[in-house]
């Protein structure tokens, strides 16, 4: 058992509701320990009874019906391995400081799910033809404030392809890393949507509708939603999904101060939505140089790889920017610069860690990962 001391405490964003941010600097295995996965709530947590909680399937469906959490219990179940990832991760780096929460490095965690494929539910009730999405509704609700204001209270909602919505590794998830959902986090079911945004990764499922038309709730247009402009089409809102490719430096941290002349492990965590991280480099000058870093573990599809870099730190003392770029299957790689289209989400530029290097420094940290 892990010494609960070596756990840092989650970053306070926001108190009510509840906002809380993984210590990304300390990070040091492959799946995060439940108590410091990061928490993101639109509404305050709803109150709900595994014995009295109900999931209703119900719009273009031969068999509308009601699944109680035991039912849901005794259906086939699989366990998906992923990364999830907060839309406005990284929200921090942007200048102009933009509205949202201000998460630094650390609203992503990395975790096994295990629960019902979102398609044998759905399997179950029949669906219709010519169905177009599929809408997840969290028990949560709330009213906006800001315009456009909500008509009263409104559920958070979103919706998947229905595409998206019968792919296998698509669970409404009981369990996390082992464990019972803990509350924070969706108890007592939640839907996991591997590769796209934690947005769509809906907590406290409630309600399932299947439907013929394009959802536009509001967490799907008025938030949770991007400019894009199609090959020959006007520029349009879409609503944001898959995760883009992107590597993170968990150390050394912003500001760290690092010895001179010595040997430093630098290391972090990079993920690729739907595809597969092939490549991280790495550069200690600000970008004029880059150098592969080295990989550990195979690559998990969904899931983030860690890596790490053996960076001889300068002789000379001054202040110097690293940086971490990945790579992925499908030939992507991290833009070195912020698409302005996106907002103030899908930050998945590259974010330039400033470190002072100095003659007399705390000695780095010598933990491994755990794989």
């Amino acid at each position: 058992m892990r010494d609960p001391a070596s756990f840092a405490g989650l970053i306070i964003r926001e108190k009510d509701p509840e906002n809380l941010e993984f210590p990304f600097s300390s990070l040091n295995s492959f799946v995060t320990p439940n108590e410091q996965f990061f928490i993101r709530s639109h509404f305050a947590v709803p109150k709900l009874n595994p014995r009295s909680w109900r999931l209703k399937i119900e719009g273009l469906v031969d068999r509308p019906c009601q699944i109680d959490y035991n039912d849901l219990l005794r259906l086939p179940s699989r366990s998906v391995t992923t990364t999830l990832e907060c839309a406005g991760n990284s929200r921090i780096f942007l200048t102009p400081k933009v509205g949202g929460l201000q998460w630094g490095l650390g609203a992503v965690g990395n975790a096994e799910w295990t629960g019902v494929p979102l398609a044998a539910v759905l399997e179950r009730a029949g669906v219709h033809a010519g169905t177009v999405e599929v809408v997840l509704q969290g028990g949560d609700a709330g009213e906006i404030k800001k315009e456009p204001q909500s008509p009263g209270k409104i559920h958070y909602a979103r919706s998947l392809p229905l595409e998206k919505a019968l792919r296998s590794e698509v669970i409404l998830a009981y369990q996390m890393n082992g464990a019972q959902l803990p509350m924070s986090h969706g108890f007592p079911v939640r839907a996991v949507v591997p590769g796209w945004y934690g947005m769509a990764s809906v907590k406290w499922l409630t309600r399932i509708v299947v439907t013929d038309r394009v959802f536009r709730g509001y967490f799907q247009t008025s938030d949770y939603a991007y400019w894009d402009q199609p090959e020959g089409l006007p520029i349009q809102l879409l609503p944001v999904a898959e995760v883009e490719v992107k590597a993170q430096i968990a150390r050394p941290a912003l500001h760290e101060v690092v010895r001179a002349n010595s040997v430093y492990r630098m290391h972090g965590a990079a993920w690729a939505g739907e595809s597969e991280v092939t490549k991280v480099e790495v550069s200690t000058n600000g970008g004029r140089m880059w150098k592969p870093a080295e990989f550990l573990g195979a690559a998990s599809r969904y899931a983030w790889r860690l890596w790490e870099y053996t960076w001889h730190t300068p002789s000379r003392v001054g202040r110097y920017t690293v940086m971490a770029r990945a790579s992925d299957a499908r030939g992507r790689v991290q833009p070195m610069h912020r698409d302005p289209h996106r907002g103030t989400y899908m930050i998945s530029h590259v974010q330039p860690i400033e470190v002072e290097v100095q003659e007399s420094a705390p000695p780095p940290p010598t933990d491994r990962y755990t794989i």
